[in-house]
């Protein structure tokens, strides 16, 4: 027979094997896999970090290079309107003059007027260039309109204009590793902002050299690149390319020179200036590697004439990021020189006492669902089967206190539908009513109906017979010409009356067109039917209608509403007052939709804060049984159905305002 001790402590043996592969296989080949997967993902994007940071670098730039453009079109623009200008160019003496003094204040290269077709040319110490007119800004301004865009000038233009801006603008090509190979050793063309703006039928023009502006390129990049932007000293930098040539930059050869005449690497060319798209991707600069951004600029002429470019140097982000993965690897490895031995020493901790479960299951069988063994191991046979005893008298204790909240929850449920079946006949018996008020209403509406067509018989008859009345009088018909008129405005006044009593009781012969109705004129309608409501209690009704759209509503419901809204605020006022009638166009803030808001206000006694929950409850009334209760209820559905929506206010002394939103046409 096998001995016991051996047999548990061969066990106990393999229990601690596994669980050591367990606890050592996560740390020791999992975590590095994860660990290295995600450096590799951060990496990804720290460099996707880098490039969209460069990218937004670029945005600023563009946006600077284009102020520059701006303000120097506002500058020719303002000065072509001003006074000065026409008072100079009435004279004409002193035309020159004037044009070469605002020239040096705007610190332009130069500024010139011509006039249209061939009429005379007055320009500043330098200008103007030879045939101005073929310029498209030119030609615009000509035709009234302002504008400023970047041009290329030629070395003949240059020097027609000014022999010191064709110098400025000869820049020497410096050899440049990667650069497209050319046979050329001088960029003698000249990138110029080129602005004009129409001035007394003819236009004002002028233009700034942008070859060597260095003063233009730096404050370009300490807008791009202040101070402290960008970490571990890297240096931003920016520049202006014509063609491939750089012609204004921050870049340096060499400490103090600048790279003019340097040139830009073969594919950042042929992307940018061969293809029109954006580069944004590290690229060698001169001499160094740099995280950089290109993008073409277009001539007048819609040519891809030359670069913007932002940057900033590499190697400061690279070792920084070497730097994190560094720290990265070496936490992994000082985490796991600490955390392994600690593993180890935890797995020898395999021993629980028996008598502690033991103990448990007396005290349970006593009634005391509360005893837990408490062992506490890290895996062994013992411990699991002691954490499976604690897990099972959980759920016993569970399974008890769930049968307990069930006999509970059993009887409140009880209750609660109890009182929803009370709930439901109170809301049939509700449902009747209305039903029963319903059938009511049609009968009424049908009984309108008829007395309305039955008047309609007598009114011909008595127009008729006036009308024979006044072709017998002949010319005698005069003298009764004012009883005649007042007969004939009674005659329709009763005709619109029957008329609106018609559309009142057969809403559906009278369906909504495409173009909705005039809300004003619905208004204005509805007055007359409540007119003897304000006779009775001496109420005046005071309108201002400024709605000046129509509404998507159907003209005998919105009528209905109105008309109930006006009975209830008569009723709220028994000693009299006046109600206004408000309409006025409205739009919201948000959805940026149109509405028509439409007031209603009384003076009357208001409604009580107690009961204002409750106005547009069906069947609940403040009339101590004078009315049905279903006025408010019905008037919110027929709007809600509208698409709009009514609300209230009342004030604690007195005096109610309703508001109805309609949606606009």
């Amino acid at each position: 027979m096998a001995d016991p001790r051996k047999t548990g402590l061969f066990a106990g043996y393999r229990v601690r094997l596994r669980l050591l592969l367990i606890a050592l296989l996560p740390i020791l080949v999992l975590l590095p896999l994860l660990l290295f997967t995600a450096v590799k993902n951060w990496s990804v994007r720290y460099d996707e970090v880098l490039t969209a940071k460069v990218s937004g670098d670029l945005t600023v730039a563009r946006q600077h290079l284009g102020g520059l453009l701006e303000r120097r079109g506002a500058e020719i623009s303002a000065l072509a309107q001003s006074v000065r200008f026409h008072d100079a160019r009435r004279d004409g003496s002193g035309m020159a003059a004037f044009l070469e003094d605002q020239r040096r204040e705007m610190g332009l290269d130069f500024l010139y007027y011509v006039g249209e077709g061939r009429a005379p040319r007055v320009a500043a110490q330098n200008g103007p260039p030879p045939d101005p007119e073929r310029w498209p800004v030119v030609q615009d301004a000509l035709k009234g309109q302002h504008g400023s865009v970047i041009d290329i000038f030629d070395a003949k233009t240059l020097s027609a204009i000014s022999e010191e801006m064709a110098s400025r603008a000869r820049i020497d090509l410096v050899e440049t590793q990667a650069a497209v190979p050319t046979d050329r050793t001088r960029e003698s063309r000249g990138m110029v902002v080129h602005a004009a703006a129409p001035a007394d039928g003819g236009a004002l023009v002028g233009g700034l050299l942008l070859n060597r502006n260095l003063g233009f390129i730096d404050e370009m990049n300490a807008l791009v690149y202040p101070p402290g932007s960008l970490m571990g000293g890297s240096l931003g930098t920016a520049t202006l390319f014509l063609d491939d040539v750089r012609i204004s930059t921050n870049v340096r050869l060499f400490e103090g020179r600048r790279a003019l005449g340097t040139r830009v690497s073969a594919e950042v060319r042929e992307q940018v200036l061969g293809r029109g798209a954006i580069w944004t991707a590290r690229a060698f600069v001169v001499n160094d590697w740099y995280i950089s951004a290109y993008e073409p600029i277009l001539d007048s002429f819609g040519k891809r004439v030359g670069m913007l470019y932002v940057g900033f140097l590499e190697a400061p982000f690279r070792a920084a990021e070497q730097r994190t993965q560094l720290m990265i690897w070496g936490s992994f490895l000082l985490v796991l020189a600490i955390s392994v031995p600690l593993l180890l020493k935890f797995s020898h901790g395999i021993f629980r006492p028996l008598e502690r479960m033991n103990n448990t299951i007396t005290r349970v069988e006593r009634g005391d669902l509360t005893a837990r063994s408490g062992v506490a191991g890290q895996g062994d046979e013992l411990s699991r089967l002691a954490r499976h005893l604690d897990d099972l008298l959980d759920q016993v204790q569970e399974s008890d206190r769930r049968l307990r909240e069930w006999a509970e929850e059993l009887e409140s449920r009880v209750r609660m539908r109890t009182r929803d079946l009370e709930e439901a006949n109170r809301q049939i018996e509700l449902t009747s009513k209305q039903l029963i008020l319903s059938e009511k209403l049609a009968a009424l509406g049908e009984i309108t109906a008829g007395v309305a067509h039955e008047i309609n018989n007598p009114l011909a008859v008595i127009q008729g017979n006036l009308d024979v009345i006044q072709e017998n009088l002949g010319p005698e018909v005069e003298t009764f010409e004012t009883e005649f008129r007042l007969v004939q405005e009674q005659i329709q006044a009763i005709t619109i009356l029957v008329a609106k009593l018609l559309r009142f009781a057969r809403p559906e012969e009278f369906e909504l067109d495409e173009e909705g109705i005039d809300p004003n004129a619905v208004l204005r309608s509805s007055v007359p039917l409540v007119q003897h409501g304000l006779s009775h209690a001496d109420i005046d009704i005071a309108l201002d209608l400024s709605a000046s759209t129509n509404v998507a509503m159907n003209e005998t419901e919105l009528q209905q509403v109105i008309v109930n809204l006006l009975i209830n605020a008569i009723q709220a006022m028994p000693d009299g007052g006046t109600i206004q009638i408000r309409s006025r166009d409205e739009q919201d803030d948000d959805t940026g939709r149109r509405h028509i808001l439409i007031e209603v206000a009384d003076e009357g006694v208001g409604i009580a804060p107690e009961e204002q929950d409750r106005i547009f409850d069906p069947f609940f009334s403040t009339k101590k049984g004078k009315g049905t209760g279903l006025g408010l209820s019905i008037t919110r559905k027929i709007v809600t159905r509208a698409g709009g929506t009514i609300t209230f206010e009342s004030g604690t002394n007195g005096g109610t305002v309703f508001f109805l939103r309609l949606p606009a046409i």
